[in-house]
């Protein structure tokens, strides 16, 4: 019975997508609001494959714009806008989430979430709402070409790909400074001047343990 009453939403596809936030709005002056958190639920008892398409790309960054859910699970996608400018402010943008079984390339079912980029939380006026509402039906109504954001879904990793310059030259700097002789020691090449104390190596030390943590999960 289980598998009549989903199948003909797997033929039209229109199955049925939850996501929330169904919509997102970021503030210009508030930086945390630049970095946004789409949930997408998977309340069915197969898993789901997802796409996220936008009809801005190149206004944000998607980590992980495609991906799984499994069956009765969740899976967060983060959306970072990239380019807060005041010619963006009220101007309306759709992201698309496309969902399909795993062994399907067509989409049973989508959902759309739209984004507004806004000056500032505090100037946002009551009375402009029936402007923006309209705004919003327009922009509803009006066909949008949606493109894929998988250009940006590795960005996050790939900006951790591997350690900065200025992170190995520090730590090249701490080994150095563990190699010079001790204050004190009397037979050494090395000049007086660059003998350094025990307090001054444990320092390098530390910083060299907390450059190797760093570098190793880059």
């Amino acid at each position: 019975m289980q598998q009549q009453s989903r199948q003909p939403d797997l033929v039209e596809g229109r199955l049925p997508v939850f996501v929330f936030p169904t919509e997102l709005v970021f503030y210009a002056d508030e930086q945390a609001s630049h970095k946004q958190v789409l949930t997408l639920y998977n309340p069915y008892e197969f898993a789901l494959k997802f796409k996220v398409l936008c009809t801005a790309p190149n206004k944000y960054a998607v980590v992980d714009a495609t991906g799984a859910v499994k069956p009765q699970c969740c899976v967060d996608i983060v959306i970072r806008h990239r380019d807060v400018r005041a010619c963006h402010y009220g101007v309306i943008d759709k992201f698309r989430l496309q969902v399909s079984e795993q062994s399907q390339r067509k989409a049973l079912g989508r959902k759309e979430v739209m984004a507004t980029l806004l000056p500032s939380a505090a100037q946002e006026q009551p009375q402009a709402r029936p402007q923006e509402e309209e705004r919003r039906m327009k922009e509803q109504l009006a066909d949008s070409v949606f493109f894929e954001q998988t250009a940006f879904q590795t960005e996050s990793r790939a900006a951790s790909g591997g350690p900065s310059l200025l992170t190995v030259l520090l730590g090249l700097v701490c080994m150095a400074a563990l190699m010079l002789p001790t204050l004190g020691e009397q037979e050494s090449t090395v000049p007086v001047y660059l003998h350094l104390s025990v307090n001054k190596k444990l320092v390098a030390a530390y910083v060299l343990g907390l450059l190797t943590m760093v570098i190793l999960r880059t």
